[in-house]
């Protein structure tokens, strides 16, 4: 696999640029080296950009955090996250799985994931006997945020009850400051082993890309979509039919090593059953 030093040879092969923003963007405390400029340069050649993040949480609380890090709106055309599609399927209760849901959420996760039901006839409970679905945004800080275990007595509770599960960040690991830590997806795999219904909400899905695409409104062959997980961030490209580059930033520097070899990056991509075009160091110009 070809491992690309800088963006600069993409901003000459694509118009259009999906990226994911944990892991890509910066390591959930600071951004990585070198992307404020990156993405003005993109900018300032008439790129297009539009940052696609599994966030469980609703996009303007992303673009919030984006600009205390320095990353202003200007160097972005938009945010989508799982969080803000999960609120618009909540909210419309048009898609099969959302029409039967009720209307009491018993919710695993930190409070300052709840934009993702704000404004809606939402009510939370306090357990998992008094509600109509699970609402799975993640670990909290309460009871940790490195292993699912703690959180078993709820899974347990809510799977004996029966209830469906939507998970708003199909992640199952993402790296902050250096740390890993779990995320959503992790307790919708357990949750899964204990019998439960689920829906996840986010990359790889196609659904999540289709305000994306819009956005851009460039043909799928200028478009390339970067980020440092396999199956979701890679997985959705080839979902769309969008070339790939694989982020060496984030998880995938913890997965690999600071310096993977092509030989162990083509084999990493078959045995996540993804191709994509090349890897990408990090976002620098």
């Amino acid at each position: 696999m070809k491992i690309l030093d800088s963006v600069a040879p993409l901003a000459e092969s694509h118009d259009g640029f999906i990226l994911d923003i944990w892991g890509v963007l910066h390591d959930g405390e600071r951004p990585y080296p070198g992307v404020p400029e990156a993405l003005a340069e993109l900018r300032a050649r008439g790129r297009r950009i539009v940052l696609l993040s599994n966030a469980p949480r609703r996009s303007w609380t992303v673009q919030a955090a984006l600009e205390e890090m320095g990353l202003g709106a200007g160097l972005f055309d938009g945010i989508v996250t799982s969080g803000e599609v999960a609120w618009t399927l909540l909210r419309d209760r048009t898609h099969p799985f959302f029409a039967k849901l009720g209307t009491r959420a018993f919710h695993i996760g930190p409070e300052r994931d709840l934009s993702v039901i704000e404004g809606l006839d939402i009510a939370l409970a306090t357990a998992a006997g008094e509600a109509d679905f699970v609402l799975n945004t993640g670990p909290d800080f309460a009871h940790g945020r490195q292993s699912t275990a703690p959180y078993m007595p709820m899974l347990e509770a809510a799977a004996a009850a029966r209830l469906p599960m939507v998970c708003t960040n199909p992640d199952r690991a993402v790296m902050v400051g250096g740390q890993r830590l779990i995320c959503a997806g992790a307790f919708a795999d357990r949750y899964l082993e204990l019998g439960g219904e689920v829906m996840e909400i986010g990359k790889p899905d196609p659904m999540v890309y289709e305000t994306v695409l819009a956005a851009l409104d460039l043909p799928p062959s200028r478009i390339v979509a970067i980020g440092d997980t396999p199956h979701t961030d890679l997985a959705g490209a080839a979902a769309i039919g969008v070339d790939a580059v694989w982020a060496l930033t984030g998880l995938a520097g913890d997965n690999l090593g600071p310096d993977p070899s092509p030989t162990l990056l083509d084999a990493e991509a078959a045995r996540e059953g993804v191709a994509p075009m090349a890897a990408l160091r990090s976002l620098r110009w």
